[in-house]
Order: structure tokens, then C-alpha cells, then sequence
């Protein structure tokens, strides 16, 4: 709140489980938030046991403490109420890549990246979105567009759109 009565409505950025926490800060407090963008973080995930990294996670089960086995809130998967970007990359160790994608929406998108989930806070491409995200002007948030002389940095189609019939739910 105080960094939002001092500057307006803010971007939040997170990185896998930091994406989570950012949008959840825009679901709750929709009106401090200008974009959330994410990256890596599984958002569609319904357990930690759906991850790239369950056969760990299965293996060590008998070792997690009863209370901590829990299923992701349903709400977590819904749409959000601010433009929202997920960077994700299909070589994902960590999380499985679809787990981190937005619905269809005017204000959402998905955009692959090459890497892995522990490189993406230094990955060039991912990077570049995250900069042309925040230079966006105010209120007129638009869908990323990589310029041509970038095309080389990013798969073939680097932005995946998930049908609204999947969407929440």
C-alpha cells in the first residue's frame, strides 16, 4: 500500500514461486497492481506433486510432515483481474511448462523462451520481455511483439494461447 500511494500502481515480477505470491497480490489487491509477469511459476499446478521434480518429491514423501500435504486452491488457476505476462520455457526442469500458462484473454499471454527454470532470471529473452513489459505507457497494455532483428532469441512461435473453453476450470 505505501509503495502504491507513493507511486501508482505497481509491476510485479516473480520468479517460479515468487510469480505465485505476485499473483496472488493482484488478485487481493487488484487496485496496487498495474501487470504481474511471471516467470516459470506453475500457476496451474493442483499439487507440488505434479512437478517435473515428483520423482524426488514421491521418493521423499515419507519425510514431509502430514500437514504439509495439500492440494493448490482452485482459485489460484483462475484469470486475474490486471494484464499479466508468463514467461515459461518447454526444457523446464522444475515445472512442467504447461502449468505456467495463462488463459486466452484480452489482457494475458504466454511467451516460450529458450532455457531452464533455474536460468530464467538470467536469460536474455526472458529478460527482454520482462524490460518491453515494464515500458509499456500506463493503460495501454499490449501483447509482446518480438522485433525482427530478435527472432533468433525465441522459438519459432513464442507466444502460446490456451483456449478459453480451458479457462478456469
Amino acid at each position: 500500500d505505501e509503495l502504491h500511494q507513493k507511486h501508482g500502481a505497481i509491476d510485479v515480477v516473480g520468479w517460479s514461486l515468487g510469480g505465485i505470491f505476485a499473483r496472488e497480490l493482484a488478485r487481493v489487491a487488484p487496485h496496487t497492481v498495474r501487470q504481474v509477469i511471471t516467470m516459470g511459476s506453475p500457476f496451474q499446478i493442483e499439487t507440488p506433486a505434479d512437478s517435473n521434480a515428483s520423482l524426488p518429491y514421491r521418493a521423499l514423501r515419507h519425510l514431509h510432515a502430514p500437514h504439509l500435504e495439500m492440494r493448490v486452491p482452485a482459485y489460484v488457476r483462475n484469470d486475474l483481474p490486471v494484464p499479466t505476462t508468463s514467461i515459461y520455457t518447454r526444457a523446464d526442469g522444475v515445472v512442467r511448462w504447461a502449468d505456467c500458462l495463462n488463459h486466452d484473454t484480452e489482457t494475458s499471454e504466454n511467451v516460450e523462451v529458450y532455457g531452464s527454470h533455474c536460468g530464467l532470471g538470467f536469460n536474455l529473452a526472458a529478460l527482454i520481455v520482462v524490460a518491453d513489459r515494464l515500458a509499456q505507457p500506463l493503460d495501454r497494455w499490449q501483447p509482446f511483439q518480438v522485433h525482427r532483428s530478435l527472432r533468433g532469441l525465441f522459438p519459432a512461435a513464442p507466444t502460446f494461447r490456451v483456449p478459453a473453453e480451458h479457462a478456469n476450470g
